[in-house]
């Protein structure tokens, strides 16, 4: 009888379940899919956070313009010291991707910041308080998604009369801000008829308590995992307002975005000048496209195995 109580037991023990999060990362960590897009973000942030010192040239000096090349409006080739050639205005290419790459980065991390932060202050009125506050909320919400994205992301740009950075992380965040409200709104009403919530209803907690301790954050978990496929959206569509010349005027700072406008004029004979930005905008949005969807399945319950 022992024998077999104790055998019982460690069946049991050996079948002991695990978190969510542990279950997630044990799979996450097996997937190439997710290794891929992990290993593209981490080299995407190693190369902006260094790309100062990484970069072998200043990217605003126009180093490569001598007066025969700039009589015959040439473009300086690849030449040793520049593998890729100068730009329109003579500077170092390489140096001006690397830089761009810095810049790149700022606007989508903190565009989807402010689109998170907005998201989140919606979200949590319409989910917690319910009622006309929640009809008003998702009303709003409801014509900013009926609208495409990249065109609110232009018309908001547009309306200001000095384009600059903080235009296009501004465009970008409100554009992003009801995807966030409408996936947290729906995660806290979820969270409203769970039997923790119920329970400390019961106890007379108040409802501020509840909302900020319980419900809210128990439906933060989603709202993460999208924040790395907005990052993806919020890069490209950065990229498509500085292209369009709604991005920072100031092209001594490089912008990937930027630079693929600044090469409208000679694409045809110089292609490689905006597919050098062109692949770094793709590769950096698979990345996080990649790690946010295998994330986004690897932390859904019913995945798990």
């Amino acid at each position: 009888m022992v024998l077999g109580l104790s055998a019982k037991k460690e069946k049991i023990d050996a079948t002991a379940g695990v978190s969510l999060a542990a279950s997630a990362w044990k799979r996450l960590r097996r997937s190439p899919v997710f290794l891929t897009g992990a290993v593209i973000i981490g080299l995407f942030i190693l190369v902006s956070l260094l790309a100062p010192w990484l970069a072998p040239h200043n990217p605003a000096d126009p180093m490569l313009i001598d007066q025969v090349v700039k009589a015959r409006n040439e473009i300086p080739p690849s030449q040793p010291g520049h593998p890729l050639g100068g730009d329109l205005q003579g500077r170092d290419f390489l140096s001006r991707v690397l830089v761009g790459s810095q810049q790149t980065l700022i606007v989508g991390v903190v565009a989807t910041l402010f689109g998170l932060t907005g998201g989140l202050i919606l979200g949590t009125l319409a989910g917690a308080l319910g009622g006309w506050v929640d009809s008003l909320v998702m009303r709003v919400v409801d014509v900013m998604l009926s609208l495409p994205s990249l065109l609110l992301a232009f018309s908001i740009a547009a309306m200001f009369s000095r384009p600059s950075q903080f235009t296009v992380i501004l465009a970008v965040s409100i554009v992003q801000i009801p995807v966030f409200a409408r996936l947290l709104r729906g995660s806290m009403l979820a969270q409203r008829h769970s039997d923790h919530v119920l329970a400390a209803t019961a106890l007379g907690v108040k409802k501020g308590a509840i909302v900020f301790r319980h419900m809210l954050p128990n439906s933060l978990g989603p709202v993460i995992v999208q924040s790395t496929l907005v990052l993806a959206t919020a890069i490209i569509e950065a990229a498509a307002l500085s292209f369009l010349g709604l991005g920072n005027p100031d092209d001594r700072t490089p912008e990937w975005g930027q630079m693929l406008g600044d090469v409208q004029k000679v694409f045809d004979t110089h292609p490689h000048l905006a597919a050098w930005p062109a692949i770094c905008i793709i590769i950096v949005a698979l990345g996080f496209t990649l790690m946010g969807e295998t994330l986004r399945e690897a932390l859904d319950p019913k995945n798990r195995r």
